[in-house]
């Protein structure tokens, strides 16, 4: 496999403006958004390790953030990594996907590492959905102690009330309101970059600092204050992942054109608009994304700022809620219920149990930290956390699978993963000032993920035990004498695989002495492929007989996708259902398992107690596979775990 083979689909989009408009609306969110707070926050006095305002740290702050994001943005994501797509999808999932397909003997133990380090970040991201919608809004709201030092006591209860609004309305979806965000974005950004203008024109000395000496001479000269302002620099590349999450929507060339046509040269004028402006006047350096802003335009600033934060917020809401839907149809959390907000764009869900946990940890933070700068290090543990373990993979998935030379990826790839661990280890520096949220965020949703993946295999393997193999159960059914009762209709069964007998239907069977008389055991096998087409949909197998009116089907579906079992069975052919079948009038059987807890095999009573406490968040299974409510039977039985 190639880079080029790998992104073919990434780059098939038809390239239309209407598509770049929509990637800015829901890509650039975050990352467009960081000039708000990321150069007040470098300056802050009540920074632990404070960075001293003189002329040479000014020149040396801005050219580090300026590098930072052509490094990690333009150079490892939008040039490096967004060339690894998953059947045009990217972001982590699809990441690890890539290489657990790609592993052969030989590298599968170093694979199954990166992949659980690659869960890992994901987990990362559910700190990152959690922080981002606070301390964008806070950023933003904020504000307005610069238009009217007044409205200081306000800040954080009109925070809260634009949470609970966003939160309210992702029910309803972003179809509607979604094609209002590009139009908002490009004007954010055309505001960001004439307000960086204006600053530059002031002072047009800090265009100096797009010299990388700056930056260099920052680091060596002054390490020991550049590398605590690290910490801070990082926010200006809080967002990249959207870049990559979001490339199966808009395709590569969107993407590209869109950061390299408007946000990368808006932002950069912002943020040396800022620099200008402090080293004309050192006392606005506590606000100067507000204070760039000319008096008259501070009230609409306050306001456009606030749009693109909810946009923003919307957009790493959305990838929350894609996340946990591509870990659930991976095995890593327990099914729960989705909802599909667009009838044309798959990728447009909603997942309610998740949606309310969010808002509550984003309210909690915006009361317990009640501001941006107290975020700030929070924000930037998560985000340069998910960096460096998306560059460790890319890393792995180009010499093992693309067969990159060595030496590139020894002198660039370490060049990379350098920069990436001296951000991380700056961050470190801020453990106990916040950066500990989102590592202890992470760390209870990989736990709550690898028990789930570990405690669904013990309870498959007890269960194939219990159920039996099927061939031999449809075998036993046909040669039984006298026969059993055949009862007219059609039944469905749902069941995990092709080699066990469903839990209903062995009792239906064992315990009522009769089997419909087409019998169709269905199963849901999930593909390393975000979407299947309905031309490798279904799989039938006759289990040996062609004339007993049993039939196992297989149902196709891709890690993006909701299971839709009555949809896929109308796609068997007619002449491969052993005499018809009746899908209008069907009756689906369900075999549900209630866990308890039994002696302790295999697994520590506390993981125990998590993972049968995890699947009490399980979703009915009848709304989830979208099966007919008034025609859907469940049979149920225990299970020790």
């Amino acid at each position: 496999m190639s880079a080029a083979a790998g992104s073919s689909h990434g780059t098939a989009h038809a390239l239309r403006p209407a598509i770049v408009i929509g990637a800015l609306g829901v890509v650039f969110g975050d990352i467009g958004t960081s000039p708000i707070y990321t150069v007040q926050t470098v300056f802050n006095p009540a920074d632990p390790h404070p960075v001293p305002l003189n002329d040479a740290n000014v020149y040396g702050v801005v050219s580090l953030i300026f590098w930072s994001v052509m490094l990690i943005v333009t150079l490892t994501y939008v040039t490096l990594v967004m060339r690894a797509d998953n059947h045009g999808e990217g972001g982590i999932m699809a990441l690890i996907t890539l290489l657990r397909r790609g592993s052969g003997t030989r590298g599968r133990r170093t694979t199954m590492l990166l992949a659980a380090l690659g869960l890992f970040g994901a987990a990362l991201f559910f700190g990152d959905s959690m922080i981002t919608p606070a301390i964008s809004v806070l950023s933003a709201v904020e504000g307005l102690k610069v238009v009217e030092p007044g409205l200081e006591a306000w800040v954080v209860p009109i925070t809260a009330v634009i949470i609970v609004g966003l939160f309210l309305v992702q029910r309803q979806g972003t179809a509607v309101v979604g094609r209002f965000f590009g139009p908002v974005m490009i004007a954010w950004f055309t505001a960001i970059g004439a307000c960086g203008v204006a600053g530059i024109v002031a002072n047009p000395g800090i265009l100096a600092a797009l010299s990388p000496t700056y930056a260099i001479a920052f680091l060596a000269g002054h390490f020991h204050i550049a590398f605590f302002a690290l910490a801070a620099i990082v926010l200006s590349v809080t967002g990249a992942e959207a870049l990559y999450a979001d490339m199966g929507h808009f395709g590569r060339r969107a993407i590209t054109i869109g950061w390299l046509g408007l946000v990368l040269p808006a932002c950069t004028l912002n943020y040396f608009g800022q620099g200008a402006l402090i080293l004309t006047d050192e006392t606005k350096s506590s606000a100067p994304f507000f204070l760039l802003t000319p008096g008259w335009a501070q009230i609409p600033m306050v306001v456009l700022a606030t749009a693109a934060t909810v946009i923003a917020s919307q957009a790493v809401i959305t990838g929350a809620f894609s996340v946990v839907s591509q870990a659930v149809q991976l095995g890593y959390l327990p099914r729960l219920r989705i909802t599909h907000t667009s009838a044309s764009t798959i990728g447009q869900i909603y997942v309610p149990w998740i949606n309310w946990m969010l808002m509550l940890s984003v309210l909690t933070l915006v009361f317990a930290f009640e501001s941006s700068a107290a975020l700030a290090y929070a924000f930037g543990m998560a985000v340069v956390g998910t960096i460096t373990i998306t560059t460790v993979l890319f890393l792995y998935l180009a010499r093992q699978q693309w067969h990159w030379p060595l030496w590139v990826l020894v002198l660039g790839g370490g060049a990379l993963l350098t920069v990436d661990l001296l951000f991380f280890a700056a961050n470190l520096t801020k453990l106990v000032h916040g950066a500990w949220l989102p590592l202890v965020i992470a760390v209870a949703a990989f736990i709550v993920m690898t028990t789930w993946q570990r405690g669904r295999a013990l309870v498959t393997a007890s269960r194939r035990e219990i159920e039996g193999p099927l061939r031999p159960f449809v075998s036993e059914i046909a040669r039984q004498r006298p026969t059993l009762t055949r009862i007219p209709g059609t039944a469905v069964f749902l069941n995990r695989g092709d080699d066990t007998v469903p839990l209903a239907m062995r009792a239906n069977v064992v315990h009522n002495h009769v089997v419909h008389e087409h019998v169709l055991i269905a199963s849901v096998e999930t593909e390393p492929v975000p979407r299947v087409s309905d031309v490798n949909r279904i799989s039938v197998d006759d289990l040996g007989y062609r004339d007993d009116g049993i039939l196992h089907v297989t149902i196709h579906a891709g890690y993006m996708e909701r299971p839709n079992v009555p949809a896929a069975l109308k796609l068997v052919p007619a002449e491969e259902t052993e005499g018809g079948i009746d899908l209008d009038s069907a009756s689906y059987f369900l075999s549900h398992l209630e866990l308890v807890p039994g002696p302790a095999r295999n697994m520590v009573p506390w993981r125990k107690r998590l993972f049968i406490a995890t699947s009490l968040v399980t979703a009915d299974a009848a709304g989830y596979f979208n099966l007919p409510s008034d025609r859907t039977v469940i049979v149920g039985s225990r299970m020790e775990v």
